[in-house]
């Protein structure tokens, strides 16, 4: 049981907001798996219809660390999305959590896995923990966190249907989706089946 319980606390420690990060290489990858859509073409969360009325489902994954698993992620996405370009369409990117994280946590891991895209000043790293911190709660097993990405705008956060809040900040909604959908993501497999319905 102890060791059980250290194994835990140093997955949820890795893990960022995604729980994406947790390790590298083989292993890493290993530990990603595309799941079946149930239903085949989940319809959008109906509080973000508002946002993306015309949504499109493109894909779903399972992210799992070792034996672990951290949650289902589901991505939709405007018409016309290309993958090379995601960050220039509106996209809503939702994750249902399979076990309890600290909010706290998942914001820093979040900003680690940023830089993966882009060189992040002190004063944006400051702004946009905050700004996460803000938006993500502690998690338990069925909470859902749900983002949406709009163009040359910012970001929105849902938690379980209500809106926690907005990041009027095109960069960092940019780099924050980007944690999963960039070619940069220490995820390929998980951007893969994200993207499976995409055009390139």
């Amino acid at each position: 049981m102890p060791e059980r319980r250290k194994l835990l606390t140093a997955a949820a420690a890795m893990l960022c907001g995604a729980g994406l990060g947790a390790a590298r290489g083989a292993a890493a990858q290993e530990s990603v798996s595309a799941q079946p859509p149930k239903p085949r073409t989940p319809p959008v969360p109906p509080y973000i219809k508002p946002e993306l009325s015309d949504a499109q489902w493109s894909g779903s994954a399972r992210m799992r660390f070792f034996a672990f698993d951290i949650y289902d992620a589901s991505l939709w996405v405007a018409p016309g999305f290309r993958a090379s370009r995601y960050a220039q369409s509106a996209l809503v990117l939702e994750l249902s959590y399979l076990r309890s994280l600290k909010g706290q946590s998942i914001a820093e891991r979040s900003v680690d896995e940023m830089r993966r895209g882009a060189t992040i000043s002190s004063a944006q790293e400051k702004n946009w923990l905050a700004a996460m911190q803000a938006a993500f709660p502690d998690v338990q097993a069925g909470d859902r966190i749900t983002g949406v990405h709009q163009p040359n705008t910012g970001a929105q956060f849902w938690f379980n249907g209500q809106l926690r809040a907005n990041v009027p900040d095109a960069e960092f909604s940019r780099l924050f989706f980007g944690i999963w959908l960039a070619e940069t993501t220490s995820e390929p497999r998980l951007r893969s089946a994200l993207l499976a319905g995409a055009a390139a």
